[in-house]
């Protein structure tokens, strides 16, 4: 069975002039940015007129444990965007989607690019996952800014008294290279400064990144970016970017950046693509500007949370909800036939033949995902991401199983018909919202709860883990910040995003194991502690037959080989 790439069915895509989508949610050509003829910015003018305008109903996309067979989350928030403009022509009603930006370093290296697939994808495809409007090179050079000025300062006497073997503030490229892990700086001579050991992370899992999709505004921004620890004295003492004096310079470096990127499903719905922090060492969602915004200008707002449930829809709602004062009025949690042959046992070479028993003893990922998520008091949906070689034995599996779980599982059909192939469960979705379930929502613990028993609450709670491993010095650690007034932050943990152990290979639904923790960092600027469990890379690699060997202009300079 053969079907059109994703690239050609965008290619093939008739867009409209982004002054057509921009109408399609009342704003005016004046108000627009535009970059060419199919996107543009939103002027922090007009974001600011509709602040006090009533909010739309906000839909989280989040999915199961993420398999090598693919599950398809911002496929389906596509389709689902699409979908709730379908149905939403007879009552008036309009819908927005909000989803990251692509990171080069996937788009080169294997997962390929954020854009969706098949008929439910964002467009113009190939600039959002290349250079698009240039944000992600604004944050690359705002942070690099802030680690040239760290060495200035280091070299210009140090009145700061830094501790250079105690720089925490390292830099950024957009662009997987393992060779940049460790590295060592400032060598050559003393004209090149003091050398120092250093490394090097991709874009998406700066700080910068995460405070630009968490701020509010310009000013907050400048505000967050100045408290965040680029150092410390020999006394351990730290030093922030505002000591540094480099935060106003960095917020004129995202000033324009930290406007949302207004473009359009292959169906013309309005979507915002801004921001992209990594979903592991980060809270993995896309702008709160963009998703508050959104909420102005639309009855239906559909955004996701990277990975899985158990770490993007938990982040979601404990640090950005909890920052951004937001409340979801419905959960779509994606699940495929094939992920749960895998999460059965079966091989990716044994999805394609029916297997039901297979597709039943992978169920219980999918099961633990509904009861978690039920935690939050937001009703909840399952989407069946349809694939071809599906059989109607396994979905109905699928579909008895969730019925045993409290919970209602739809087979959609976005990939192969765009919006039209999701309408059932875009009618389920608006009627889920459309009950009130404010006062059921809740986040998982509150504020004042301590460190540690935050860290025990999401390992219980959402993970199974009977206990977590922790040492005495970091316990002492979560003591001091405590004590340094950062005790009521929220916890984003990092953790493989392939169990809900911190052991990849354990699919399914483990429990009683024990969460280790491995390492702890404060993002003072983003506003929350990062619990590492394991090994996080934040720095990847290409693999050995990288994406970028089959990426090529044709004879028509078109691009081929994106994905």
């Amino acid at each position: 069975m053969s079907f059109k790439t994703d690239l050609e069915i965008a290619r093939d895509a008739h867009k409209l002039n982004i002054s057509a989508i921009g109408k399609k949610l009342s704003i005016p050509d004046s108000e627009l940015i535009a970059y060419g003829n199919d996107k543009a910015k939103i002027s922090a003018n007009y974001i600011q007129t509709q602040k006090n305008k009533p909010d739309g109903k906000l839909i989280l996309v989040t999915a199961i444990n993420p398999t090598p067979a693919g599950e398809g989350k911002t496929t389906t928030t596509v389709g689902l965007g699409d979908a709730l403009n379908l149905i939403g022509k007879k009552t008036d009603k309009t819908a927005m989607i909000c989803i990251r930006e692509a990171s080069l370093g996937p788009c080169f290296g294997m997962k390929g690019g954020a854009a969706g697939g098949g008929y439910a994808q964002i467009v113009p495809m190939e600039e959002m996952n290349l250079h698009f409007t240039g944000d992600f090179h604004a944050i690359t050079s705002a942070h690099n800014l802030l680690a040239a000025m760290i060495d200035n300062h280091i070299y210009w006497g140090n009145e700061l008294e830094i501790d250079s073997r105690r720089v925490t503030w390292n830099r950024v490229v957009d662009m997987n290279d393992r060779a940049l892990r460790k590295v060592t700086t400032s060598l050559g001579g003393a004209t090149n400064g003091y050398p120092r050991e250093s490394s090097f992370d991709i874009t998406v899992a700066s700080e910068v990144m995460a405070i630009f999709c968490l701020a509010s505004d310009l000013q907050d921004l400048e505000e967050r970016l100045g408290r965040i620890i680029v150092a410390y004295r020999r006394d351990l003492s730290p030093i922030y970017c505002s000591d540094i004096q480099a935060q106003q310079a960095m917020t004129v470096l995202l000033k324009d950046a930290l406007l949302p990127n207004l473009v359009q499903s292959l169906e013309h719905t309005p979507a915002f693509v801004h921001g992209g922090p990594f979903a592991n060492i980060a809270h993995g969602c896309n702008s709160v500007i963009a998703t508050k915004t959104a909420l102005k200008l639309a009855d239906y707002v559909v955004t996701e949370a990277g990975f899985g449930a158990d770490l993007g829809a938990e982040k979601f709602i404990n640090i950005k909800c909890r920052k951004a004062k937001l409340t979801p009025s419905a959960i779509v949690l994606v699940a495929t036939v094939r992920a749960m042959k895998m999460n059965g046992g079966l091989s990716k070479e044994q999805l394609d033949t029916e297997n039901t028993q297979a597709v039943l003893d992978g169920c219980p990922n999918l099961g633990r995902h509904i009861n978690n998520l039920k935690q939050f008091g937001v009703p909840v949906v399952v989407a069946i991401n349809h694939f071809y070689s599906d059989t109607q034995a396994e979905i109905n599996t699928i579909k008895e199983y969730v019925n045993t779980q409290g919970c209602e599982a739809i087979l959609s059909k976005h990939w192969e018909l765009g919006g039209k192939g999701a309408e059932e469960l875009a009618l389920k979705v608006e009627q889920l919202t459309e009950q009130n379930h404010d006062a059921n929502f809740k986040l998982l613990y509150k504020d004042e709860l301590p460190l540690l028993e935050k860290i025990k609450t999401i390992a219980s709670k959402i993970y199974h883990a009977k206990d977590v491993s922790i040492d005495d010095k970091l316990i002492k650690q979560l003591d001091i910040w405590t004590q340094q007034g950062y005790g009521e932050l929220p916890i984003c943990m990092a953790k493989t995003p392939y169990s809900f152990s911190a052991d990849p290979t354990l699919r399914g639904a483990p429990d009683n194991h024990v969460l280790p923790i491995r390492e702890l960092r404060l993002s003072a600027g983003a506003g929350f502690i990062v619990v590492v469990c394991g090994d996080v890379m934040t720095m990847p690699g290409l693999p050995k037959k990288p994406a970028a060997q089959t990426i090529k202009l044709n004879e028509l300079n078109q691009i081929e080989g994106l994905f």
